[in-house]
């Protein structure tokens, strides 16, 4: 009996543990603090089911224990058969319609959002990004506005904007917690969807379908300003100059060594078409490296020599001539310099 309660508490503590862990959320990375009205509808309907689900559980525990006591063996009744209730009606009925109410409470909101979700109508007059899943990286492409680039979209608060999502290799899955629900990128069709953002700020999005070896490192961000300063970021990305000169010897030898090393075969920079590998315009803005470390010289150096070992299983990976420890700090001051526009993640919000 000890052994057994000792078991019993154990189970108690764990369950306890992983439900105040599944209440932990970041801010601007968690569904359970929304940030656009996309999230708020699919916040309600998780709190309605799990609504429904405590319920469903509260009656079935309180039915097993009345059972449970009610009709446990007692002492000189070993033989004794309770009054049998197989083909009673009256309960059929009750355990057949209150499941079906329950389903109908649930399905008609679940329903109704699904279809005020799928809602483009907005798309001809709104802004459009056709939104591209690859392993382990995304890219974005500015319909109309010759504008290309990766791992961090830029779109102007409180307007829904549209996005057209398509895959180049296995399926993906768009998801940025805080603004949006999920939705599958497929390589054989184009699924289309729109999110919005209340709040000026920078919310994180992750892939949500396993993908292969570096599925979780899969990360973007989706950067929310004023309109003002999304209209001059798309002004400063429209105008830039892919031959422009970094500034210092150092930076300008890495911007040889880019060219030289054929690195723009798979990294556009500026409005070209998409390339292989993510458009690398504004990585001197980005906050993250290969979307999961800090953009700092030693991180992008490491990575130029070792990709694997940072994001095992990425498309670099032995597809560009090895360099020198001096030839990736000289590339690594160049891309650095690539910082096209004066509106960067950290201006979002302040």
């Amino acid at each position: 009996m000890k052994a057994w309660l000792g078991k019993f508490k154990s189970l108690l503590m764990l369950s306890g543990i992983a439900l105040l862990l599944a209440g932990c959320g970041k801010e601007n990375l968690s569904a359970f603090i929304p940030k656009g009205p996309n999230a708020e509808t699919s916040l309600n309907l998780i709190i309605l089911s799990l609504a429904i689900m405590i319920f469903v559980f509260i009656v079935v525990m309180l039915v097993y224990v009345i059972v449970l006591v009610r009709f446990r063996q007692k002492k000189g009744q070993e033989d004794y058969i309770p009054k049998q209730v197989e083909g009673n009606k009256t309960l059929e009925t009750i355990w057949t319609v209150i499941p079906i109410i329950l389903v109908l409470i649930l399905a008609v909101p679940t329903v109704t959002a699904t279809f005020e979700l799928a809602d483009n109508s907005g798309a001809e007059e709104g802004l459009n990004v056709e939104v591209t899943g690859n392993q382990y990286w995304w890219h974005f492409n500015y319909q109309g506005q010759e504008i290309q680039t990766s791992q961090d979209m830029y779109i102007p608060v409180g307007e829904p904007v549209y996005l057209n999502m398509a895959s180049t290799d296995v399926i993906h899955s768009f998801w940025v917690p805080s603004i949006s629900g999920k939705m599958d990128v497929n390589p054989e069709n184009t699924n289309t969807m729109y999110i919005e953002a209340e709040e000026e700020g920078v919310y994180w999005g992750k892939c949500a379908e396993l993908c292969g070896p570096s599925h979780s490192l899969m990360d973007f961000k989706v950067i929310a300003v004023s309109q003002e300063e999304f209209d001059q970021w798309v002004s400063d990305m429209q105008n830039v100059d892919p031959e422009a000169q970094p500034e210092g010897a150092v930076a300008q030898e890495g911007q040889s060594l880019f060219q030289e090393n054929s690195c723009v075969a798979c990294h556009a920079i500026g409005s070209s078409p998409v390339a292989t590998g993510p458009n690398l315009t504004s990585f001197g803005d980005r906050t993250t490296l290969a979307g999961v470390e800090e953009p700092t010289k030693e991180n992008i150096v490491d990575w130029l020599l070792n990709p694997e070992a940072m994001k095992p299983g990425n498309k670099m990976t032995g597809n560009y001539p090895e360099l020198t420890e001096e030839e990736a700090s000289s590339i690594a001051e160049y891309l650095m310099q690539l910082q096209p526009s004066e509106i960067t993640p950290e201006d979002a919000g302040n």
